[in-house]
């Protein structure tokens, strides 16, 4: 099963990190309001960064080293 890191853009500019295996499908639940605690208040959210990863504890590892990087160098895997 193929999974995937992504970032998506919150409406007040944040960022949120997360890891899935259905992009479209967890971007939606984002926007519905029943994805992440972090995300309910800060729709709509777009998706500005997908990394796909081979195997689900990669996906976790990578989305952990996404998560401890600074705004800025977050800025520059998608810019």
């Amino acid at each position: 099963m193929s999974c995937y890191c992504y970032i998506i853009e919150c409406a007040d500019g944040t960022y949120y990190t997360g890891w899935t295996t259905d992009p479209e499908r967890r971007v939606a639940q984002h926007n519905k309001g029943t994805g992440a605690r972090y995300t309910r208040t800060r729709t709509p959210v777009k998706l500005v960064y997908l990394e796909p990863q081979p195997d689900r504890t990669t996906a976790m590892k990578r989305e952990r080293a996404i998560k401890a990087l600074s705004r800025k160098q977050k800025m520059k895997l998608f810019m």
